[in-house]
This record gives C-alpha cells, structure tokens and sequence, in this order.
C-alpha cells in the first residue's frame, strides 16, 4: 500500500519538514558526486582481523580480478557510504577503521540518517515524510519536532545495531526517523483518512483508510518481516523502522504541544466515559 495524501490540514507551512527533505536530497545528490566506477582500496586485513567479519563492500569477483593482498577495491561511492554510514560493529567496540570518519564514531548514529541507497529508497522514505511529517510538525513544535526526528532515527538506528552487533554493513537511510513520525501521527490522528495506492491483483485502486489501519498494518508488517529476518538476510533495517515507530509512539507526549490532545487519548477518555454510564 502506498500513501498518496491524508486528509488531515495541519494549519501550518511545515518548514522544518521541507528542510529536511531537502537536507536529504542534498545528501544523496552528494553522494552521487563521487564516481562509481572509480576503484579505492581498503584493508581487507585489518577489518577481518579486527571484527572477525568480512570486510564492508567486500565484491568477491572485484577481488578476484583487482584486489592485491590485503587490499580489496570498492567505488569511490561505496567508500563515501563505508565511512559515514553506520557499523555496528564500529559503534559497539568503539573502534573506527579506515575510511575514518572526523568525528566520535557515534556520530555516524546522525550522519547515516541523511544518507540513501537508491532513488526509490529516498522517494520512499520523503513520500512519507511529507505526507505525515507537517501534521507532526504542527503538533509538536518546530524546535521540537527537529529534536524528536533525530532522536527517533537515532533509536531506531541503535536498535538496529543492537540486533546486528557484529554486522560490518554500513546502515544508511532516514527510515527510522521516518517511523517515528509515523508513530507519532497513529497517537495523534488515528481516525484520519489516508488516501492510499491499494493493489488488487494486477489492478490499483484507490482507498480512503483510517490512519490507525493503514500505519498499524505497517507496523505488523516491520514486526513480523524483522521476527523473520533476523539473520539480516534481507539486508533491510526492520528493527529501526519497529523501534524508531515505538520511539515515536512515546515520545510524542512529552514533545507535543501543551493543548495538543492526542487522538488515541481523546478516543480512550470518550471509551471511559461511556463506560461509566452503563
């Protein structure tokens, strides 16, 4: 199912939301200033050594046909992500190999947030923010919203690398901020309608579907695929979408707005009421 738009006006020119949109199309347009087809070489040795896993952008037929010894080639690209995106396995031991980064290696906790793997990965992720982050955004704050994006993708990132402690594969992409946003959206419009892209066999049709149906069955989805998956074989971060939603889910009442009252809250009070008069 892909969202189209939600009927929810949230009042206010997002500006926060469309900054970071275009922070991360910035980014991704950078990325793609560096060649990927001019070859760099690292060192196999001592990330094997180190970790006792195989190298990050390790190709097997590369090596084969221009590494030497100790040194592996990898895209001038790839090498850019190899150094700003997320290890685990760098984070957990504190050790940061080369392509060092200039800064504590945490902080590559924020920079991979700001980083894609394709187009239809950063269309993906910027499609839902735009649709669910301006009304987040008006509840919260802009100050507010800004510090509850980086730290919802900062936990589901940590999340992440939790479950794939000793993984060398670079985590890149902005999904588990992402997920907090839509989080914090199904506490806040749960019974908002979302115009959604349904597939019906080889048929799409179009649907209004309440936001708590739509981002629920989402969520199931992460839950469920991650349970599955958690060997990595899929080489998609569930576990950052399943705990930057959770993250989102909660921290949305500590940053929202005073006045702001949350849907979920409002549809659980009217529950109790009724309750009471029976």
């Amino acid at each position: 199912m892909i969202p189209v738009r939600d009927g929810q006006p949230s009042g206010v020119v997002p500006y926060v939301t469309i900054a970071l949109i275009v922070l991360n199309v910035a980014a991704f347009l950078y990325t793609l200033s560096y060649s990927d087809s001019w070859l760099v070489f690292l060192d196999r040795c001592e990330w094997e050594t180190t970790f006792g896993q195989s190298a990050p952008g390790l190709d097997p037929v590369m090596y084969r046909r221009y590494g030497r010894g100790c040194l592996y080639p990898v895209t001038e690209r790839d090498q850019f992500v190899i150094r700003f995106g997320l290890i685990p396995a760098e984070l957990w031991s504190g050790t940061d190999l080369a392509p060092t980064v200039p800064f504590p290696i945490w902080v590559t906790i924020l920079t991979s947030m700001f980083l894609h793997g394709g187009w239809l990965h950063l269309l993906g992720n910027m499609l839902y923010l735009w649709i669910f982050g301006d009304n987040v955004e008006a509840a919260l704050g802009r100050g507010r919203f800004l510090l509850f994006y980086l730290l919802t993708g900062a936990w589901g990132a940590v999340l992440q690398a939790a479950v794939s402690a000793r993984s060398t594969i670079p985590m890149i992409g902005a999904s588990g901020a992402i997920a907090g946003v839509l989080g914090a959206y199904l506490v806040l419009f749960p019974w908002a309608r979302v115009l959604t892209v349904v597939p019906l066999f080889i048929f799409l049709h179009f649907m209004e579907i309440p936001a708590l149906l739509l981002l629920g069955f989402w969520f199931l989805l992460q839950l469920f695929s991650g349970l599955a998956d958690l060997g990595g074989a899929e080489g998609v971060a569930w576990f950052a979408h399943i705990g930057g939603f959770i993250a989102g889910a909660l921290l949305v009442f500590p940053f929202k707005r005073r006045e702001v009252v949350p849907g979920l809250v409002t549809w659980w009070r009217w529950q109790r009421h009724r309750q009471s008069w029976r």
